[in-house]
């Protein structure tokens, strides 16, 4: 099957984001791109093809989604995909199966992964604020992932670990 476009999916599509460590570079974002690309369109949940789109950003965010209106993904179809992103772990120098990360943005517009206790440490020394950019790599619909994967730290949950935010 195909791989759509994102933008043609709808609202309550399922999605998976995936953050690396560490920035992936050209050369191995085209690998991971093309692994990723070449399951995608032979995937599939019990034999029925699955409406799939990804999107790639800052070097570091895999987003992959689902129309779940046509044909949902199962736990068996997932691992799928989780075994091709902890296969290219080794090859691509990095993490992409993170959980305990944080992504901001720091003042000079490089995305950074920390643990929450580095982040609250930035914020308490005044590096980050309220208005840093953050990621949320927990959304997991495309209306989540269109309205809060990329919002400003007292926007989000990210505000807890900020003296004087709070999050709206």
């Amino acid at each position: 099957m195909p791989i759509e476009k994102l933008e043609s999916l709808p609202d309550n599509s399922r999605v998976w984001v995936y953050a690396a460590r560490n920035e992936i570079g050209d050369e191995r974002a085209t690998r991971l791109l093309s692994a990723v690309d070449e399951f995608l369109t032979d995937w599939s949940a019990h034999g029925t093809p699955l409406h799939s789109a990804r999107d790639w950003r800052d070097d570091r965010f895999l987003t992959i989604a689902v129309d779940q209106t046509k044909a949902g993904a199962s736990g068996c179809s997932i691992d799928g995909l989780f075994r091709i992103l902890k296969g290219l772990e080794r090859e691509l120098g990095t993490e992409l199966i993170t959980s305990a990360l944080v992504f901001y943005r720091d003042a000079d517009g490089k995305v950074q992964a920390v643990t929450r206790e580095q982040f609250e440490q930035l914020a308490l020394a005044g590096k980050i604020d309220a208005s840093t950019e953050v990621f949320d790599t927990s959304v997991v619909s495309l209306r989540e992932w269109r309205a809060r994967f990329a919002s400003r730290a007292g926007d989000s949950w990210h505000a807890a670990f900020i003296p004087g935010a709070k999050a709206t």
